[in-house]
């Protein structure tokens, strides 16, 4: 299929059934015990500093090991695999020492190695085409919050900074054949917002405009982003892109992340998603809600209809999304509302004006 078929092909699967993304990167990543050479590969042994835990430098120097991540989700019942350039930028890759050619090369060949995985599916399995999201995550860096407690003014990055390092990940991702855009675990809306106009903006190059899903993050019961949005003000700050998909990840597990979900589910007049972790981390870190206990919290989502897409992040495996996949087939995915035409503005909480 061509670029434009696959695109159809997304939206119309949208329309029939609740579409299911990928799991966890990280958490099958480090069960693979890889080493520092591994990372490294040969292009990168003589690099300067640690390179062990920069899972995105494996597209380049442990092909093999992502191929077959992008399988094993396939195979599991995902629709969607996103590429493993979860913090493939520039700004991102400072700490580990790469330049922009490094950076643009983690995200062209991962574009390639999910796009190969996926085309092999849907031609093994013609009736459920398989679709790939280049995977936009956040920054270790934020325009809306300061990066000195005694200077409030105080920025890491300019947003010119921010919007060129996200161009020239999105101009990548585009060559390497996605589907569409997943700007993800958005802590930071202004961060998003340079996202959003760098991807915007590839078509001033005349490049294909792909479908654009956005999704937040809601770091705790209080309901808000960390540069403090509720979930309606977050959704009035992101409207005008009209993305394909509006929807929260990370961060809370099912349990805890239904009420924002269902509040987005409310407002957003556009497809809803969401990707919880599997359950809250434990004292040392790990993940340890199983598969059947994540596919509960989603299914009922579903059977809600609050959601169109559904999938899982951290700590979340292929049994996981086995078990969501499962979970969701033939339930009706979530009706998009009519909303009243009204002047919508968002800070930190949401205002509407009806007209």
């Amino acid at each position: 299929m061509t670029r434009a078929q696959r695109i159809s092909a997304l939206k119309a699967a949208a329309r029939e059934r609740v579409l299911v993304l990928d799991g966890s990167w990280g958490v099958m990543i480090q069960r693979r015990g890889l080493a520092e050479a591994d990372f490294r590969g040969e292009r990168f042994a003589a690099h300067n500093g640690q390179m062990k835990g920069n899972n995105d430098i494996l597209c380049l120097t442990r092909p093999d090991v992502i191929a077959e991540l992008h399988d094993q989700y396939f195979a599991a019942g995902a629709d969607i695999s996103e590429t493993n350039t979860f913090s493939a930028t520039t700004i991102a890759q400072e700490d580990y020492g790469l330049d922009e050619q490094a950076v643009w090369d983690i995200n062209l060949e991962g574009a390639k190695l999910a796009r190969a995985a996926a085309d092999r599916w849907t031609a093994q399995e013609p009736h459920k085409p398989r679709f790939v999201a280049g995977s936009i995550g956040p920054l270790n860096k934020m325009l809306s919050m300061s990066s000195d407690v005694n200077d409030p003014g105080a920025r890491g990055v300019t947003f010119d900074q921010v919007y060129e390092a996200y161009r020239q990940q999105a101009r990548a991702l585009h060559q390497g054949g996605v589907d569409l855009f997943l700007i993800e675990t958005i802590t930071d809306t202004l961060n998003c917002k340079a996202a959003i106009k760098a991807i915007l903006d590839l078509e001033d190059e005349g490049l294909e405009p792909l479908p654009m899903w956005i999704s937040g993050t809601i770091v705790d019961r209080s309901g808000r982003t960390l540069s403090g949005q509720t979930a309606e003000a977050f959704w009035n700050s992101v409207r005008h892109a009209k993305p394909f998909a509006v929807g929260f990840n990370c961060a809370l597990g099912g349990e805890l992340m239904r009420p924002f979900i269902a509040e987005l589910s409310r407002v957003a007049d556009t497809l809803v998603a969401a990707y919880p972790n599997a359950g809250l981390p434990n004292a040392m870190g790990q993940y340890d809600e199983q598969p059947h206990e994540t596919a509960h919290f989603i299914e009922e989502w579903a059977r809600s209809g609050l959601v169109n897409i559904v999938g899982g992040c951290c700590g979340t495996t292929p049994e996981h999304i086995r078990h969501v996949a499962e979970g969701v087939a033939g339930v009706t995915p979530r009706a998009i509302p009519e909303r009243p035409r009204a002047m919508r503005l968002a800070g930190l909480e949401p205002f509407e004006l009806v007209a």
